[in-house]
């Protein structure tokens, strides 16, 4: 796993997910190591990385699409934390994730929200308050 694409990647990954990348990362390395390169590659070393979007707006899509595809509180959970790492309050994501019920029904809405509050307690961020 190297190369010019993977190490811009990578970079990118820690500044964005910080320790929760590299878990990631970890996780794949004895059952799928071609899947982690390809995150890291293609996912952040060609998207992530690109300057038509600021860290903290690619982060709400990423929220938004998470929610919308259901049974993905595990990506979740590492995005929350990633959309703190970039500047988005937790009411903010709160007020993302209150928008997403009108498009993607209200299950989706809770489990990505109850996923947020999971991280937020783990970051001593309770309670959230509207801004």
């Amino acid at each position: 796993m190297t190369g010019e694409r993977f190490e811009r990647g990578l970079k990118t990954l820690t500044e964005i997910d910080g320790e929760a990348g590299h878990r990631v990362l970890d996780a794949l390395a004895d059952v799928s190591p071609a899947l982690g390169e390809a995150v890291v590659s293609w996912g952040f070393g060609e998207i992530y990385s690109r300057p038509g979007l600021a860290p903290r707006d690619r982060q709400l899509v990423t929220l938004g699409m998470l929610t919308a595809l259901g049974g993905c509180e595990p990506q979740l959970d590492v995005h929350v934390n990633a959309a703190l790492n970039v500047g988005l309050t937790p009411a903010e994501i709160v007020e993302a994730l209150l928008h997403s019920a009108v498009y993607c029904g209200f299950p989706k809405a809770l489990n990505a929200t109850f996923t947020a509050k999971k991280v937020f307690g783990e970051r001593g961020l309770l309670p959230v308050t509207a801004e």
